[in-house]
């Protein structure tokens, strides 16, 4: 699985100087590193606003690169040799000029023109479109006609509704082909996620349950135990709804519901993921309920009330917390509910899918037994990764005790000896070998869009104001 070419390979973060670029991209680089995935002729630049060297911007990714790969003593010699080749360039995201002085410090460590380049926008929403012009006005991405190639990647968030994400598609337009542009969902990177598709479409134990006929319900909920501190001010802009539903939930639950693709091309999935996101209707606001924290106390701390951030203003009412139920229109899934909860400054930090089967009436042992637990399919993609399925066996003993139990893949147990890797990690190398099937492609992002634009316009208009709820308490629940 050797990325090793011939193919000189540079590599631009945008936005070089945030969490993102230190803790997430610059850490997952290191590990491909590590691994000799990368070619041998490789460069990392960095771009930002903030002042400082390279020994500077070297010093601040450091702390974050890890021993995963590489034990021992060999680290300290793989870290230095890949710090090498990390430079950096400060600028305005806005200025032409800026990106020009960006090209020229890449001449001059570039060895040959003929180089291949992945620029990732790891930038705020609000400087965007500047940055994608600023790129283009320099000249420093290649035209989509082969060999050396450029490629975008793009952070959410994609837009704040349809018509402002159709705005960003139109600005990277102007610079990249859609072909050249990869916009991210680390979840999709997830080891759990990505083995969605086998758990469905290789197990013929599943694939014939999933539908209407055996599923009563499905739930996708996703919680976190953390205050906001220091991205107050960028999420107040987009609220919960913006932030990880559209997104991150609407993603697992278009994997989950799918059709079966023809095959395991990058378009087919994407057409199979396409028609079940349109087939959702946008939900009505009686589908929807929001909800805000207050004050509460976890884990014997106290946390204030979200509107107590200094970067949030005291009438805010942006949801922390958001659970909506949606419904598939086609013959497959009719009548089943989905139900998504997204939630802040919740008692604990979990992912789950929850799919619900019927209890088929007429049993033998509901003669025995009135009260038979439901099966229940359990994905666990964070913490603790694992898939569960709840079955109902006989309690061992002498009499006939029935009780449910699951049977678990934890892939801590199970893979204990593999080494699990960063969702950021395979999705920079599906992006180095040109693999969009982990991507989101336009046309996926409108149909998502299309489904929650109409509420989320509903709920600003209206001026809804979202329930309270303590801080590491029970969200409100749906109507």
């Amino acid at each position: 699985m050797s990325l090793k070419t011939s193919e000189p390979l540079s590599i631009v973060v945008v936005g070089a100087s945030g969490d993102l670029a230190r803790k997430k991209i610059f850490p997952a680089l290191f590990a491909l590193f590590s691994q000799d995935l990368l070619p041998d002729d490789f460069k990392a630049f960095g771009f930002a606003r903030s002042v400082m060297d390279d020994d500077g911007f070297r010093t601040s990714i450091m702390e974050h690169l890890t021993c995963r790969y590489v034990p021992g003593e060999d680290c300290a010699a793989k870290m230095d040799a890949f710090l090498a080749r990390c430079h950096y360039i400060s600028g305005d995201y806005s200025s032409s000029d800026s990106m020009l002085d960006l090209y020229q410090t890449m001449q001059a460590h570039e060895t040959t023109d003929m180089v291949n380049r992945l620029f990732y926008l790891a930038i705020p929403p609000s400087v965007f479109i500047a940055t994608a012009e600023s790129l283009g006005a320099a000249g420093l991405v290649a035209c989509d006609d082969g060999s050396p190639w450029s490629r975008g990647v793009v952070e959410k968030p994609f837009g704040r509704d349809r018509a402002s994400s159709d705005e960003l598609a139109a600005a990277l337009g102007l610079v990249f082909t859609e072909r050249q542009i990869f916009r991210i969902d680390h979840y999709l990177g997830k080891e759990v996620i990505q083995n969605l598709l086998v758990l469905r479409f290789s197990n013929a134990v599943f694939e014939p349950l999933l539908n209407c006929e055996h599923v009563a319900e499905v739930h996708i909920d996703w919680s976190e135990n953390l205050s906001l501190e220091g991205r107050a001010g960028y999420f107040d802009k987009y609220g919960i709804i913006r932030d990880v539903m559209q997104n991150h939930l609407l993603e697992m639950l278009a994997l989950l519901a799918m059709d079966q693709p023809q095959n395991l091309t990058a378009a087919a999935i994407r057409k199979s993921k396409v028609n079940l996101l349109k087939s959702i209707a946008p939900p009505e606001l009686e589908q929807l309920v929001t909800g805000q924290f207050s004050a509460g106390e976890l884990d014997g701390r106290e946390y204030a009330a979200y509107t107590a951030d200094k970067d949030v203003p005291d009438d805010s009412l942006t949801p922390t917390y958001a659970a909506v139920r949606l419904h598939v229109d086609n013959p497959r899934w009719k009548g089943v509910p989905f139900v998504l909860s997204a939630g802040k400054g919740l008692a604990s930090r979990c992912t789950n899918i929850r799919v619900r089967f019927k209890q088929k009436g007429g049993g033998i042992f509901e003669l025995h037994d009135s009260k038979l637990a439901n099966n229940e399919l359990v994905i666990r993609v964070q913490p603790d990764e694992g898939i569960h399925l709840s079955i109902v066996t006989k309690i061992p003993g002498l009499g006939m005790k029935l009780g449910a139990h699951d049977l678990d893949l934890s892939y801590g147990r199970v893979f204990k000896d593999s080494i699990i890797p960063d969702a950021y990690e395979g999705l920079l190398l599906d992006v180095l070998r040109g693999d969009r099937s982990l991507f989101i492609s336009g046309e996926e992002l409108s149909a998502a869009w299309d489904i929650f634009t109409p509420a989320l316009h509903q709920l600003e208009q209206k001026a809804v104001r979202p329930q309270p709820y303590p801080f590491g308490g029970i969200p409100p629940e749906l109507p």
